[in-house]
């Protein structure tokens, strides 16, 4: 699976459920990694541990991200002393994640080794792997110039400020992450969570040799679609998506990732019910339309997207 943010942690969980219940093996999550950053001294990967911490049970679901019952001590002191940023808030437990995945990189482990270590203090029930060990966070140029890092753009101005294109700086020379590439091509099936398409599968795909590996898969890629009713679920994927020339609709985001058959991604692709007479479109780009239930309120429903879609793949 190709995830990323908070619909790609609800997807995850579907993910684990729908394949407990079939007794299938345990999923490999290509996680972006395009959201990192370097705050007070400390490396924060907040796509990684969303998904972390909903397979641990440990997330904060009301908040949506982070760790459950976590305090803020530590981030007051910080402000009190004027480091890190006032309006990016690091919760205690957060907090410890973070500066120990910081002392295993200054130790010289990699991000994969990380997450490798991270793994083992919860029975995740997926095998999660970062997109690449480079470090390419996310930067937003602004339409005179300027650029932020992508979380100063999204929690800060809350995308407010238009932005002209995304960067992740040094992509070019990445590579994927080990066992990336050869996850994609002993897969089964390869899902592409409904994320945000371009700041968190975007990166994902720009990384050289993911998109030659997805064209050269033996199984079926089959996509989730993040828009449901002409609408994103959560967040401000249709910023991204206009500053992209994109339109906010499960069709134009489908025809944004392309068709395998056409040297995109897709062979099918679930649209929300909501959107079922935008099926005909979708398959007019070679790519099978599945008209399903997307919204993922629980578990159990996430569960029922994900049957739906290895459904879409023949298993």
């Amino acid at each position: 699976m190709l995830a990323g943010g908070v619909g790609g942690s609800k997807f995850t969980l579907g993910v684990r459920s729908a394949l407990a219940r079939r007794g299938a093996p345990e999923a490999t999550v290509v996680v972006n990694t395009g959201d990192d950053l370097w705050l007070s001294g400390v490396r924060l990967q907040p796509d990684v541990d969303s998904i972390v911490y909903a397979l641990a049970g440990a997330s904060d679901t009301v908040r949506g991200w982070g760790r459950a019952g976590d305090t803020e001590r530590v981030n007051q002191e910080l402000q009190a002393w004027g480091a890190g940023w006032p309006w990016f808030t690091l919760g205690d437990l957060d907090l410890g994640t973070h500066l120990a995945r910081t002392g295993w990189l200054r130790e010289g482990l990699t991000p994969t080794q990380v997450i490798e270590r991270m793994s083992q203090r919860w029975p995740l029930g997926a095998r999660l792997l970062p997109m690449t060990d480079a470090e390419v966070d996310t930067r937003v140029v602004l339409e005179d110039g300027s650029d932020l890092h992508f979380q100063e753009w999204w929690t800060r101005h809350r995308a407010a400020l238009a932005p002209a294109r995304f960067e992740n700086p040094g992509i070019s020379s990445a590579a994927p992450a080990p066992g990336v590439v050869e996850a994609i091509a002993d897969a089964d099936v390869v899902l592409v969570a409904p994320s945000n398409p371009v700041v968190s599968i975007g990166p994902i795909l720009a990384v050289p040799g993911i998109g030659p590996a997805l064209q050269a898969t033996s199984a079926r890629v089959v996509g989730v679609s993040p828009i449901i009713g002409g609408r994103v679920v959560r967040g401000m994927a249709d910023v991204c998506l206009a500053a992209i020339g994109v339109e906010t609709s499960a069709a134009a985001v489908a025809a944004h990732y392309g068709s395998r058959g056409s040297r995109g991604l897709l062979d099918a692709w679930l649209v929300a019910e909501e959107d079922a007479a935008l099926a005909p479109a979708v398959s007019a780009l070679g790519i099978d339309a599945v008209v399903a239930p997307l919204w993922m309120t629980d578990a159990e429903a996430s569960a029922s997207i994900v049957d739906a879609a290895l459904g879409a793949a023949g298993l």
